[in-house]
């Protein structure tokens, strides 16, 4: 599972999200404290959507030397671009596999962390309440289905 772990990485450094998303089982379940809980397509379609509008990301990631290998470490480098400041992400992640593809895929970061990195000070004081990750889910949501109504258009 650790060869698939490094393709899906792969694949994200080199913005091939058709790989990436190969990776995936068709019934994947992704999580993470943006978008909250997503699955099947609109999983994928998350990745198409954030590759198709971060042309300046740059991704690192390592594999932890822990058994099972189902874990990864990875971070973000980007401009937010609603405030254009620069986010340093890190991400851990964990998976689940089925039929030798990423069934399950969490990925844990700080987000009041990351809001006060893409939002500045009003995002530092807000970014850990509840009330701002559910705001945020919300604005992702709604961005992901204004993507995927453009891809079946």
């Amino acid at each position: 599972m650790e060869e698939v772990i490094k393709e899906f990485y792969t694949a994200f450094q080199q913005k091939d999200v058709e790989k990436m998303v190969a990776c995936y089982h068709d019934e994947v379940v992704f999580e993470d404290p943006a978008f909250g809980k997503l699955t099947g397509d609109h999983a994928k379609n998350m990745w198409r959507m954030l590759l198709s509008n971060n042309t300046n990301l740059k991704v690192e990631f390592s594999i932890p030397d822990l058994e099972p290998k189902n874990e990864a470490n990875w971070e973000a480098f980007y401009v937010f671009s609603k405030t254009n400041r620069p986010v340093h992400n890190k991400i851990h992640a964990k998976f689940e596999f089925l039929e030798g593809k990423i069934s399950k895929h969490t990925d844990h970061f700080n987000l009041k962390v990351w809001a006060k990195q893409a939002l500045g000070f009003k995002g530092g004081l807000i970014g850990g309440t509840n009330f701002f990750k559910r705001k945020l889910n919300q604005q992702t949501n709604q961005l992901l289905t204004r993507f995927e109504k453009k891809l079946n258009e």
